[in-house]
C-alpha cells in the first residue's frame, strides 16, 4: 500500500472520494476560493511553531500553490 500525502492528499480530506478543495472550487467563486486558500496558509503559517513544525509549513506552501494557481488561471 502507498504512503499517504499527508500534505497534499491526506486520506481525511477524501473520505467518500471527494476532494475539499475540488468540492470547494465547485462550490464557491474564485475570490472565496482564494479566501479559502489564503485563510489556511496563514493557519499553518502562524502555527507551525506550536503545533506541528515542518509539516505546517509545507501545509502552508500547498495553500500558497494553490493559490498561484487560481491567480494565474485568471
Amino acid at each position: 500500500m502507498p504512503k499517504e500525502d499527508l500534505i497534499n492528499k491526506p486520506n481525511h480530506y477524501h473520505k467518500g472520494g471527494i476532494d475539499v478543495i475540488e468540492f470547494a472550487g465547485a462550490k464557491f467563486d474564485p475570490a472565496e476560493l482564494k479566501g479559502f486558500c489564503r485563510i489556511n496558509a496563514l493557519k499553518y503559517v502562524t502555527r507551525y511553531d506550536l503545533k506541528n513544525g515542518i509539516p505546517d509549513l509545507e501545509k502552508a506552501k500547498f495553500y500558497i500553490d494553490k493559490l498561484i494557481e487560481l491567480e494565474e488561471q485568471q
